[in-house]
C-alpha cells in the first residue's frame, strides 16, 4: 500500500530509507516545540497551550505535505515570523497578540485563495533556473550559519558583527564532535549518519550539562488550547495597521516558502527539465492549511521547513519522509520532556553538515554567462548574511532583472518577474 500510494520504486526509495529520513528531519526541527512557546509566550499568550499548538499546526500541514503533496518536506510555525509577531507587532506595535493571531488567519485564507487561483505556482515557476539552484546554495550557507551559531561555535561579536565561539566550552566541544562523528558516517556511507550524528552528540552532553534529563514524568497529557484557541480581534480587519502587518506576513511567508521548496528540490534532484517543482501547487496549499488552522489553535504562520533538507540528505524522496515526521509530531505532544531534551549543540552538526550538501547545486550555473551567474552569487551570500531566504530571493531576482535589461537581454525576464520586481522595490519603501 505504502509502495503504490508513494511510489517507492518509482523513486528509488525504500520504506526504510524514507521513515529514517523522517525521523532526522524531526530531529532538526524539534526545537520549534520548545522555541516557539518561549518567543510567542513574550506576549502574554499561555505557554503550555502554544507547545500543543505548535506540534498541533505542525501535524496538520506536514500531514497535508505528505498525503497532498507527497513530497518530503516538513513544515511547522516558522522562525523568524513568530518574532514578527511577538516583538514587532505585539510588543513593539502595542497590539494585542490577538490581533496579530488575526492577521495570521488572514494570511492563511489569502494564500489558499492564491494557491487555488495558481498565482503563488506562477511565482515559483517564474524564478529563472539557475537561481533556483542559487537558492539551494543559499540555503545552504543559511543553515549551515544557523547551525554554527545554535552550537556557539559563532558568536555574535560587536566589531566584527560575528566571531568564533569559546572553543573550550562543552556545548561547543559536544558540537564539534559531532560533526567529526557524522562526517566519518558520511565517508564511510553508514545510512542514517545524520540522525546517529543526533543521538550521539545528545548522550555526550550529558555528563557536561549540555543535554539536560526532563524533570518528572516523561509521558502526560497535552497542555489544553483553550487559553489560545480560535482567539481573534475581527474589528481590527479594516485597519491600516492590519493592512502593513499582513502584508508582512505574506510577502516573507511567501518567499521563505518559495525557496525552500525550490532550493531542496535543487538538491533533491526533483526539478524537471524546466526547473518546476513537481505538485507545487499542493505543497503550498499544505502551507496556507497549516497557516490557517494554526492562526485556530493560537500560533504564528506555518512555513515550510529549511530542516526538510535534512531529511533529503538521507535519501528522503517522497511524502512517506514527511509522513513519518508528521507522525513524530503527534507523538511529541504526550513526550514532550523527551523531544525537547535534544540540545542545539546535537542538531547543529547536522544543520552545518546539510548546508554543506545543499551546496552542490551550483555546479549547474553557467558562472561564464555574467547576466545569470552574478544574481546567483547575490542570491547565496544575501542569504545568510541577511539571515532571511526571502531577501536573497528578492535581490536575486531583482539583479537578475536589472542585468539582462541593461545588457539588452530583456526578453530573458518573463512578465511575472517584471511584476515581482516592481512590488519588491514598492515593499523597500513601504
Amino acid at each position: 500500500m505504502l509502495e503504490k500510494f508513494f511510489k517507492l520504486k518509482e523513486n528509488n526509495t525504500s520504506v526504510k530509507t524514507e521513515i529514517v529520513a523522517g525521523i532526522t528531519t524531526f530531529m532538526t526541527m524539534a526545537y520549534i516545540l520548545a522555541v516557539n512557546p518561549d518567543i510567542l509566550s513574550a506576549t502574554g499568550m499561555d505557554k503550555n497551550a502554544l507547545f500543543t499548538a505548535t506540534a498541533l499546526s505542525a501535524f496538520v500541514a506536514t500531514l497535508v505535505m505528505a498525503l497532498v503533496a507527497r513530497l518530503p518536506f516538513a513544515l511547522a510555525p516558522g522562525m523568524g515570523l513568530n518574532a514578527f509577531f511577538a516583538f514587532t507587532v505585539v510588543l513593539g506595535m502595542g497590539h494585542s497578540w490577538q490581533f496579530a493571531l488575526t492577521a495570521v488567519f488572514l494570511e492563511g485564507i489569502i494564500f489558499i485563495l492564491l494557491t487555488a487561483f495558481n498565482i503563488r505556482e506562477l511565482i515559483v515557476n517564474a524564478i529563472p533556473l539557475p537561481l533556483k539552484h542559487a537558492v539551494s546554495a543559499g540555503i545552504g550557507l543559511f543553515i549551515a550559519f544557523i547551525g554554527l551559531q545554535n552550537s556557539g561555535i559563532i558568536v555574535n561579536n560587536d566589531a566584527t558583527l560575528v566571531g568564533l565561539g569559546d572553543i573550550g566550552s562543552a556545548a561547543v566541544l559536544v558540537a564539534i564532535g559531532g560533526v567529526v562523528l557524522t562526517a566519518v558516517l558520511l565517508a564511510l556511507k553508514v545510512k542514517g549518519a545524520l540522525l546517529i550524528g543526533i543521538f550521539a552528540a545528545t548522550i555526550a552532553g550529558l555528563p557536561f550539562g549540555v543535554t539536560v534529563m526532563p524533570e518528572g514524568t516523561l509521558v502526560d497529557t497535552p497542555p489544553s488550547l483553550a487559553p489560545i484557541f480560535w482567539k481573534f480581534e475581527f474589528s481590527q480587519i479594516f485597519t491600516f495597521d492590519m493592512m502593513i502587518v499582513l502584508f508582512t506576513f505574506l510577502f516573507v511567508d511567501m518567499f521563505d516558502t518559495v525557496g525552500t521548496l525550490v532550493g531542496v528540490s535543487s538538491k533533491a534532484g526533483m526539478l524537471d527539465k524546466e526547473g518546476r517543482v513537481p505538485r507545487v501547487k499542493q505543497a503550498l496549499f499544505a502551507d496556507s492549511i497549516g497557516t490557517f488552522f494554526g492562526a485556530i489553535f493560537g500560533t504564528s504562520t506555518v512555513t515550510t521547513y529549511v530542516e526538510s533538507a535534512s531529511g533529503v540528505a538521507e535519501g528522503g524522496k517522497t511524502g512517506l519522509t514527511s509522513l513519518s515526521t508528521a507522525a513524530l509530531f503527534l507523538v511529541a505532544l504526550f513526550f514532550a520532556p523527551i523531544f525537547t531534551m535534544v540540545p542545539a549543540a546535537a542538531t547543529a552538526p547536522a544543520l552545518i553538515l546539510v548546508g554543506f550538501f545543499m551546496m552542490s547545486p551550483i555546479l549547474n550555473i553557467d558562472f561564464d554567462n555574467y547576466t545569470e551567474s552574478i544574481p546567483a552569487f547575490i542570491t547565496i551570500i544575501v542569504m545568510p548574511l541577511t539571515y532571511s531566504i526571502a531577501e536573497g530571493i528578492v535581490f536575486g531576482m531583482l539583479s537578475f532583472v536589472f542585468l539582462k535589461v541593461l545588457t539588452g537581454k530583456y526578453k530573458d525576464v518573463s512578465v511575472v518577474m517584471a511584476i515581482l520586481s516592481v512590488l519588491f522595490i514598492l515593499k523597500f519603501f513601504i
